[in-house]
């Protein structure tokens, strides 16, 4: 999830989801406000770590031996 402006002065909240490699989904909520959209933010980060799910986690190869 991430929290951008547009162009047009309204904030969005962007949700992509789907498999790993995959091109996946996403979901677009406009907002006149961005405290609308951090509301929203909150509510499904409180959701999504309920059921289990975390931060996603960057890791990096290492080399090859």
């Amino acid at each position: 999830m991430s929290i951008e402006p547009t162009l047009f002065g309204e904030t969005c909240l962007i949700r992509r989801w789907g498999r790993i490699g995959a091109g996946g989904q996403r979901r677009v909520h406009r907002f006149r406000r961005e405290e609308e959209a951090v509301e929203l933010f909150l509510i499904l980060l409180r959701r999504k770590r309920s059921r289990g799910y975390g931060p996603r986690l960057h890791s990096r190869p290492g080399p090859l031996a």
